[in-house]
């Protein structure tokens, strides 16, 4: 076993990962709270080695892509508000699930989302660089959609401390450490080792985030599966349409093939990680919304497997062909 068969058999390590998941989160339901424990550490090892693997002169030039950032921008808070308000007219008139679905929906992902655009070959340099705008914005303007789209009172209860609390422990954090290492590497023999060494975990620590988030978030599901079972078609219908349209900007935009992975990753993936402890602050009304936002997460993970087998795919590389021919014309 070496690296590159790690990689030649990602998708089978995360479907076992996914599957003793499952059954630790039906069997053992006790041990949820522990293994939430674990999901930030956990997910802070998976971005330091994946922001190992992005040479720091190419996160240095990414900061100055701004078509990049203009189109993950405008994807993630023009284009996808459209999107939710238009699949949530088919939920029911509940305001509990409401807010649920708009505060998971309505929050680029700022975490994993990079894990998994390296993984399938995008630019995940360009996407690391756009983290703190799109933490920032996303700040700024989810109060604003909940105002718009649900009244003042929810809005209101949108504090900012996850937010930053988590760019900083999973952002900042991380990719201060990598750029330590990397020049840590550069400079003596030890730290080029320790680099490699590092090269062998990417893999093994997905693995390990799909069975940490999967396993200690099932119990909460499965104890209101009843009543949040319909938002599940609506985050499937998200999942289904956002790698479209996000391939559909990149396009317009002319972006390369590495960026444009990078942009519909960025247009898919949801920030439930951060959100949760929003949704665990909530009134005592609005007690199943933690389950609504986790289930977001259960769909979502099943669904970045499924993406990411496709973008690597030569299905993806013949949509490139056909897309940039139709744009030429």
């Amino acid at each position: 076993m070496d690296q590159r068969w790690l990689q030649r058999h990602q998708i089978g390590v995360y479907a076992l990962a996914v599957g003793a998941a499952a059954g630790i989160g039906l069997t053992r339901p006790d041990t949820a709270s522990a293994l939430e424990r674990l999901i930030n550490p956990v997910l802070a090892v998976l971005l330091y080695v994946t922001f190992l693997e992005i040479p720091l002169v190419e996160l240095r030039n990414s900061l100055t892509n701004r078509r990049f950032m203009a189109g993950a921008l405008a994807v993630n808070f023009l284009v996808v508000p459209v999107v939710v308000f238009g699949l949530a007219r088919v939920l029911p008139d509940d305001p509990v699930i409401l807010v649920g679905v708009y505060m998971v929906l309505l929050t680029p992902c700022i975490d994993y989302v990079i894990a998994f655009t390296d993984m399938a070959g995008g630019d995940a340099g360009q996407l690391t660089a756009t983290t703190p705008v799109l933490m920032f914005v996303q700040l700024l303007l989810l109060p604003a959609y909940l105002w718009a789209f649900m009244g003042r009172e929810i809005a209101a209860a949108i504090e900012p401390g996850p937010f930053l609390e988590a760019f900083l422990f999973l952002i900042a954090g991380p990719l201060t450490l990598a750029w330590l290492t990397q020049l840590w590497g550069r400079r003596a023999d030890a730290g080029h080792r320790w680099e490699e060494l590092m090269g062998w975990l990417p893999v093994p620590m997905m693995g390990a985030t799909l069975l940490v988030v999967i396993a200690s978030q099932l119990p909460r599901v499965r104890d209101s599966l009843e009543q949040i079972a319909v938002v599940v078609p609506v985050y499937v219908a998200f999942l289904c349409l956002m790698p479209v349209l996000g391939r559909l900007a990149a396009t317009a935009l002319r972006l390369p093939d590495g960026e444009s992975r990078a942009l519909v990753f960025t247009s898919v993936t949801r920030n439930s990680l951060v959100v949760l402890p929003l949704a665990l602050a909530l009134p005592a009304e609005y007690a199943i919304v933690p389950s609504v936002v986790v289930t977001q997460t259960l769909v979502e993970l099943t669904g970045l497997l499924v993406l990411t087998r496709l973008v690597t795919s030569r299905v993806w590389e013949r949509s490139e062909t056909m897309l940039r021919n139709v744009g030429s014309q």
